[in-house]
């Protein structure tokens, strides 16, 4: 489908654009067609409701000829923005990583029983997913080129549920059909209608980024945050569609979700999907609008420009309706050229016909099919990837352990959160968590763990809302029951009797000094939560703002009862747990402070001081030894020569803003080149690992050695990253959970 240039979407005809490039188009050469009168409803969205009086009106408005002129230039950017999409976000630069032969990886298919391809293969599925995508942009063998994009891109798409979202989805729709954007726009507002995005709690932590400073001059961040980010989403993505439907609003509507896009763009990191959805604008414009975009071009550059005239070819695959002639019916007979004959709907025309009708319905009623794939509900309904609630959900974990049980000995043990897998996103999703324990069961019999149970406690926080745990941690998830079709039974309920909470958070949040940490915990009656405080951890405390809980401190052996508005300090260096004995769920938070982080704070501050003395003058004290590298003038060598720990953190960190300061103060020209440099590094990477597959497959694998070179050639880095190895300042990392 595609948007006339003053309202209803049709369906483009199957044309072909004639050779040559005459400043005119070529005139028709019969008697002159008379066009009767367009009325109103006419005008504005492109149809008559007479059109819709008979089955056979229907398929004559869905398959009436229509300049295919601008959804060709959106299958031509559609193709190049797909092929830049899969060196980058669909992974074929770091595949090795993702598709290790032989590594014990626990996957998260949608179907259980599919694998991956052999890792040289799968460059290969990739080659003919790229292959595919230049095919659509250069219209060359097109049908082939999008039925190739098609099957690797599906097949790629169910390999991996942990790389799912909503604009993932949609290339796979535009790949399919290039149409329908309308809808795109209305169910993600549809969407938005969601209570806790309307009160400004899904991406609060948005109004905080530089994007949105030159609101916060008129705006705190507060009403950035719900105002801006979240009422300006929410207008947006419910109007776009309607602004850029209507002629007189579409220019309005063309630089509001250009400024989104591009918003978008430098917000999140979601690939092409940004350009994708800029690519579509022009789809609701009128469709020949390149050809006279084009043709306003001097003469000379024609020959280097998309051919202009003459226009759109007769296609059989339209139905040409009769048109007055002088107020008589034209005869139907065949005509020249550029007249086409008058035609009748056929089968494919009403199969077509009813394919657009089914498609269009299936696309309204899957964001809201949840009440069918049950098993995937979690605290937010269904797959993510079709459900367009784009960022009306944000989460943070706090705590996550996971407990196996030798099925044998009885042994209890704890592994690391993420273990045999890359990715994070099993916390959040009830079958993905399945898969998971399943894989773990099996791998853990190669370290002597035989017939594991495998226990989840999982803590987060959705919406700013209280910790909470999301999975029941009673249950064995290897032999727990899960179907797609029946609700999960051992996830837990959110809690969202308790959502008014969030106000009081606020409150007490900006009560509080920078050096104090607080973190509020909702539990289950009947559950408790084993904590350990850390050494650095001091002045820690936990209060009950609601319910009842007991205490138990580990190493003292004592247990502790307290009820709403009591506190007690917890020792640091210890275990205690808490234990909810209330009727219902109980709430309490955690206050601590982290001691050495501060006298850290304290130490750069002195730090900081004494190197502004020395280098303004009027420090009066010699400096001991230790502290000469602060009046140093090469950062990274006096980093380097520092003795003292404290000192070399100091100046690794001004180092640090240094280069984040230069960044951020870059000119246009320097931005394009950093950003260039690292296309360029990321788009060899994956040209030179590809090509080792290929060679791979069509002559055998090379000696260890020369496999090794071609690697170690293929990941070398930009110089300015390997400058950057050492990494983030991980003695800096702050205390994310006790």
């Amino acid at each position: 489908m595609e948007a006339r240039g003053e309202g209803a979407g049709v369906q483009s005809a199957d044309l072909t654009s004639g050779s040559g490039n005459e400043d005119e188009p070529v005139e028709d050469t019969t008697a002159q067609a008379v066009k009767p009168p367009e009325g109103r409803m006419k005008r504005i969205f492109g149809f008559e409701k007479e059109d819709f009086s008979s089955w056979h009106r229907i398929v004559c408005l869905l398959n009436r000829p229509t300049d295919p002129a601008a959804l060709g230039i959106f299958r031509c950017m559609f193709g190049m923005l797909m092929a830049i999409d899969i060196t980058q976000e669909r992974g074929l630069s770091h595949l090795d990583y993702k598709y290790l032969d032989g590594a014990p990886i626990c996957r998260f298919p949608l179907f259980s029983s599919l694998e991956p391809l052999p890792m040289d293969w799968m460059y290969l599925v990739y080659v003919v997913m790229f292959l595919g995508s230049v095919g659509i942009m250069l219209g060359l063998f097109y049908r082939l080129s999008c039925l190739m994009f098609i099957a690797t891109y599906w097949y790629v798409f169910f390999l991996d549920k942990t790389a799912w979202n909503n604009h993932s989805y949609l290339y796979d729709i535009f790949s399919i059909v290039h149409t329908f954007i309308f809808i795109v726009y209305f169910i993600a507002g549809i969407k938005k209608l969601d209570a806790d995005w309307v009160e400004g709690y899904s991406m609060s932590y948005l109004a905080h980024h530089w994007l949105f400073e030159p609101f916060q001059m008129i705006l705190s961040v507060d009403q950035v945050s719900l105002l801006v980010v979240h009422g300006g989403g929410l207008a947006l993505d419910l109007t776009a569609g309607y602004l850029l439907f209507f002629d007189a609003t579409r220019p309005f509507g063309i630089v509001f979700v250009s400024y989104f896009h591009c918003m978008n763009s430098q917000l999140f990191s979601i690939g092409m999907f940004a350009y994708t959805m800029l690519a579509t604008s022009p789809l609701f414009c009128y469709p020949d609008w390149p050809r006279r975009f084009f043709a306003r071009f001097p003469a000379p550059l024609w020959v280097l420009l998309p051919i202009t005239a003459p226009g759109p070819q007769p296609s059989s695959s339209c139905v040409y309706p009769e048109v007055q002639k002088g107020g008589k019916k034209a005869p139907k007979t065949p005509s020249s050229n550029t007249t086409p004959k008058v035609s009748q709907p056929r089968f494919r025309h009403k199969l077509a016909t009813v394919f657009a009708f089914i498609y269009v319905v299936e696309q309204f009623f899957l964001p809201y099919s949840h009440f069918i794939t049950q098993g995937y509900n979690n605290w937010t309904n269904g797959l993510y990837g079709y459900s367009w609630d784009m960022m009306v959900h944000s989460r943070s974990h706090q705590h996550v352990k996971i407990t196996y049980k030798d099925g044998t000995t009885g042994e209890v043990g704890y592994l690391n959160p993420g273990v045999f897998t890359h990715s994070r996103r099993w916390k959040d999703h009830g079958d993905m968590l399945k898969q998971y324990a399943v894989c773990l069961s099996a791998n853990l019999p190669r370290y002597n763990i035989t017939e594991p149970e495998i226990y989840f406690d999982i803590w987060v926080s959705i919406n700013e809302r209280f910790q909470q745990r999301i999975f029941d941690p009673r249950v064995d998830i290897v032999k727990a029951d899960w179907s797609p079709f029946r609700p999960n039974p051992w996830l837990m309920p959110l809690l969202v009797d308790l959502s008014p909470w969030r106000t009081k958070f606020q409150e007490i949040e900006s009560s509080l000094d920078n050096q104090t940490e607080i973190v509020f915990i909702a539990d289950f009656p009947g559950l408790h939560l084993e904590n350990f405080v850390s050494e650095d951890l001091g002045n820690t405390s936990v209060q009950v703002l609601q319910g009842q809980v007991t205490v138990e401190i580990t190493e003292e052996n004592k247990n502790y009862t307290l009820e709403t508005g009591q506190q007690m300090k917890l020792p640091h260096g210890a275990y205690h747990k808490v234990y909810t004995v209330s009727e219902g769920p109980s709430c309490y938070m955690y206050v601590y402070v982290n001691t050495t982080e501060a006298a850290l704070q304290q130490n750069f501050t002195r730090l900081l001081g004494i190197q502004e003395r020395v280098r303004n003058g009027t420090e009066t004290e010699p400096l001991p030894p230790e502290l000469l590298p602060l009046i140093a003038t090469d950062d990274q060598g006096s980093e380097v020569n520092a003795t003292d720990p404290v000192v070399q953190l100091f100046l690794r960190r001004q180092r640090r803003m240094k280069e984040v300061k230069k960044r951020r103060e870059a000119n246009v020209m320097e931005r394009l080149n950093r950003f260039t440099v690292k296309k360029y590094y990321l788009l060899r990477r994956g040209f030179l690992m590809t090509s080792i597959a290929l060679r791979n497959l069509a002559f055998g694998l090379p000696p260890v050695d020369q496999l090794t070179r071609e690697v170690a050639f293929a990941n070398m880095k930009e110089p300015l990253q390997e400058a950057n190895q050492d990494g983030p300042l991980k003695e800096e990392a702050g205390h994310g959970e006790l």
